[in-house]
């Protein structure tokens, strides 16, 4: 597996990463907990050193689960985890997110718990997961700093953050990657985040680089997502969107067929081709898709190839948003 650095600084990880988030949380029930294990020391097995977690995903367990799988290969790999949430202990059935908290002693105080989960001493890369309308960016910046000063942590990050957000942040502490969904069917973030990302040597850590799912061709208008999966409340995602959006699945299914390779693997080769500081993140309970996913580093797109993408995925619209409404104002802040 070849090695990417995120922007100018010096943490080194693998070209595609791997989201650990659906193993037990928000895409219907939670994995087998020795089968998820399974399938992220096979992803070390196989290349991969970049694992991506939060606080907030289970809560806590994904963390938990995280911390187990790569306890044998900690010296290795790098872990990313998030903070910027309240957690509401008295959920129905389980602790659940209630809206953010980004203030100073609340992140200090993530950073102890994540450390405790992922049974480690230090946390690679600390992303604030959605900013904070209520804490000043500069004071994040700083608590971060704090934690990084005292060892905690090594690196800075910010997840779906605005232009101007990261700026502020970067002039307080150096920001190591942005983490913010971008792939063929979503591109917003080439308008302003990636040339700010540019401009200032930060890496950017595509999430949902297979459309959470979409791209790779086994999803269609008639899929039934189970309970509890949050792509039920998606409006990109109604059965007539997923109908329409099948255009975009239809052309990386063309181009797979020239390659052979597979429509996800030309959906991450086609963003490993962007920059040579992104890393994408996709995301597997399946050992087969993983293999399939890790497949994509070698699948090569020309200049021509990438042109030819671009232009044919201009033409297509995209139905629907990719949030719902409550969940849309918490980005690009």
């Amino acid at each position: 597996m070849q090695k990417r650095k995120l922007g100018n600084s010096n943490l080194e990880v693998s070209a595609l990463g791997l989201g650990c988030m659906g193993m037990s949380f928000g895409f219907g029930p939670a994995g087998d907990k020795q089968e998820m294990i399974g399938v992220i020391r096979a992803a070390v097995e196989r290349g991969v050193t970049f694992f991506d977690t939060a606080e907030v995903y289970g809560p806590f367990k994904n963390e938990e689960l995280v911390g187990e799988a790569l306890a044998p290969f900690r010296r290795n790999v790098v872990i990313a985890t998030k903070f910027g949430f309240k957690i509401d202990p008295s959920g129905a059935s389980a602790p659940r997110p209630a809206g953010t908290d980004s203030r100073p002693e609340h992140v200090k105080q993530v950073a102890e718990a994540s450390l405790k989960r992922l049974k480690t001493d230090v946390i690679d890369l600390f992303y604030q997961h959605r900013v904070d309308p209520n804490v000043p960016i500069e004071d994040v910046a700083g608590a971060v700093k704090d934690l990084i000063q005292q060892g905690k942590v090594r690196h800075f990050g910010l997840s779906e953050a605005g232009a101007q957000t990261i700026r502020r942040a970067h002039a307080v502490q150096p920001v190591t990657a942005l983490q913010s969904e971008y792939s063929l069917w979503f591109r917003e973030p080439e308008a302003d985040v990636i040339p700010t990302l540019e401009e200032l040597g930060i890496g950017f850590v595509p999430f949902s680089p297979l459309g959470k799912g979409f791209l790779t061709g086994k999803i269609n208008a008639d899929t039934k997502f189970e309970q509890g999966d949050f792509r039920n409340m998606v409006p990109r995602f109604t059965p007539e969107n997923r109908k329409a959006n099948q255009a975009v699945v239809d052309l990386l299914a063309k181009f797979a067929q020239q390659k052979k390779a597979t429509p996800a693997q030309i959906a991450l080769a086609w963003l490993l081709a962007q920059k040579p500081w992104m890393a994408p993140i996709p995301g597997t309970t399946k050992l087969h898709r993983l293999e399939e996913n890790l497949g994509a580093a070698s699948v090569e797109l020309s200049p021509n190839d990438l042109r030819e993408l671009d232009s044919a995925a201009s033409k297509i619209q995209v139905q629907g948003a990719r949030y719902p409404a409550e969940f849309q104002k918490m980005v690009g802040r």
